[in-house]
């Protein structure tokens, strides 16, 4: 079985044509439990134009090999096809996600994207998403919604002035694991955050150094500190 940097079972991917209807997916999930699979992820990622219809799902287990995968599965009714495939952390590998104002998150950005370029150049796999947002209420949902987001590993808040609800939001945030570097900033978001740095492009460049395993840049002794 594939083994990552840290010494994790990397997931094995599959995608599948199945038949659409209630009881395809649970069938799937099911098998897979039965075999020792843990289901990371399961997908829709297009319907299909056929009669009967289907649809195309991917899906992402932990405890199997790629070819316990397939044999898991062969067998059962609804599907149709099965091809390999890649899972998703094994091409994007960790998410760095920036979310603020348009200009500083493209400064966080160009800092984040030239650190992840020197890592990924000695074997990791790291990535940058960001979205600029105005709006409290934009902003506080967007920052709860990275703890859905497959592979986020950090949080950039890129801003002038954030706090109230946002900073309630970043709280939730980091209680389920995910830290938080925020730009010294307006409002009380800089109390609410795992670290606070005033250079944008150096807050992209340090976001990246901490979740980076070829790094050595540790944000757990960095804690609490403004740059």
């Amino acid at each position: 079985m594939a083994r990552t940097r840290a010494g994790e079972s990397a997931a094995a991917a599959a995608r599948l044509d199945v038949l659409e209807g209630s009881a395809a997916v649970p069938a799937i999930v099911d098998r897979l439990a039965e075999r020792g699979g843990r289901v990371r992820t399961v997908a829709t990622v297009r319907t299909l134009e056929t009669d009967p219809p289907q649809a195309e799902i991917e899906v992402e287990v932990d405890g199997l090999t790629e070819d316990e995968l397939v044999d898991a599965l062969d067998d059962l009714p609804d599907i149709q096809a099965i091809r390999r495939t890649r899972s998703l952390g094994s091409i994007f590998g960790k998410r760095v996600i920036v979310i603020g104002a348009g200009a500083q998150v493209a400064q966080v950005a160009l800092g984040a994207v030239s650190e992840a370029d020197r890592h990924n150049l000695r074997g990791e796999r790291i990535s940058v998403d960001t979205i600029p947002l105005i709006g409290e209420a934009n902003i506080a949902a967007a920052v709860r919604a990275v703890a859905d987001l497959p592979r986020a590993r950090l949080l950039v808040l890129a801003g002038s002035i954030m706090g109230g609800d946002i900073s309630n939001a970043a709280d939730e945030l980091r209680a389920v694991g995910v830290p938080i570097i925020a730009l010294n900033m307006v409002g009380s978001i800089t109390d609410h955050v795992d670290l606070v740095v005033s250079d944008p492009v150096q807050a992209g460049t340090m976001a990246v150094m901490s979740i980076a395993d070829t790094a050595t840049f540790d944000l757990v002794r960095q804690r609490g500190r403004r740059y």
